[in-house]
């Protein structure tokens, strides 16, 4: 596999990440703007989340039990706001429009700052960062090594609407990419045999690693496309973003962001 992301996307998530870290956004005085005032008039913030998500927001398909360091940190941010907080289920395939169409205020998943969304959606500074895995099985007889992925008759899968999926499709240039699509999970289609290889992040690996005795994790030999995270708003509202991203100033200066990170074992990959 070429180990190179594509240079335009690597030169406008690093410009992105730059500017969001470097805005030095401050907490504004009073609330001002189109989401804010909804939210103090409404008594409530709406959070877009993505469900299955483990380790970021995961919703337990056994109790409905919600957990995962941005579960946390979007309590905060209600409390920080004086709030109730409100849990919209949403994806990456979903989130322009769920956000667009004032479903949520702010999508608080671990949202990969790529050109695409870029284009659509506003962000915070990075509080993440993830490079990219693969995930197949143990004894696996195609992919057993990083250098076994990008090879002819390899089936790679990646989830629709993911950071993989644009990055997959610009670096294979032998092995063939399929994109999973609801209701079809990445684990099935991998322990069904219709796929050799899925791609996924540091988060969704810890998931396997905790829970799937048939995993394996194939990690590349040097940095692959190391993506930062953020939390994303709608374009046209400056004060709300100045908002949420005093808000991530805040909880990376006062410990919040690396007590949550490391209850969830994500510590690795926090912003500091």
């Amino acid at each position: 596999m070429e180990v190179l992301a594509p240079s335009r996307l690597r030169r406008v998530c690093a410009a992105a990440a730059f500017a969001a870290a470097t805005l030095g956004f401050a907490a504004p005085s009073t609330w001002a703007g189109d989401v804010a005032d909804r939210v103090k008039t409404s008594g409530t913030v709406r959070v877009c989340i993505w469900p299955d998500y483990y380790g970021i927001t995961y919703r337990n398909p056994r109790n409905g039990v919600l957990s995962g360091v941005d579960i946390e940190l979007s309590a905060q941010l209600a409390k920080d706001l004086n709030v109730k907080l409100v849990h919209v289920d949403a994806s990456f395939a979903t989130l322009v429009d769920d956000l667009g169409a004032r479903r949520c205020d702010v999508a608080m998943f671990a949202v990969g700052m790529l050109p695409q969304r870029l284009e659509h959606l506003r962000f915070t500074r990075p509080y993440l960062r993830s490079d990219i895995y693969g995930v197949t099985t143990k004894g696996n007889k195609v992919v057993r090594t990083w250098a076994d992925i990008d090879k002819p008759g390899v089936q790679v899968g990646v989830q629709a609407g993911t950071f993989m999926e644009p990055v997959m499709a610009a670096a294979l240039r032998q092995a063939r990419l399929v994109v999973i699509q609801p209701p079809a999970t990445r684990e099935r289609e991998l322990e069904g045999g219709r796929i050799d290889v899925f791609m996924s992040d540091y988060p969704y690996s810890r998931r396997l690693l905790d829970n799937a005795d048939w995993a394996e994790i194939v990690a590349p030999p040097q940095p692959f496309h190391v993506l930062p995270y953020a939390y994303a708003v709608r374009p046209g509202d400056d004060a709300w973003l100045r908002t949420v991203d005093a808000f991530v100033e805040r909880i990376r200066a006062d410990g919040r962001l690396e007590a949550a990170a490391r209850r969830h074992g994500l510590g690795a990959i926090v912003v500091r």
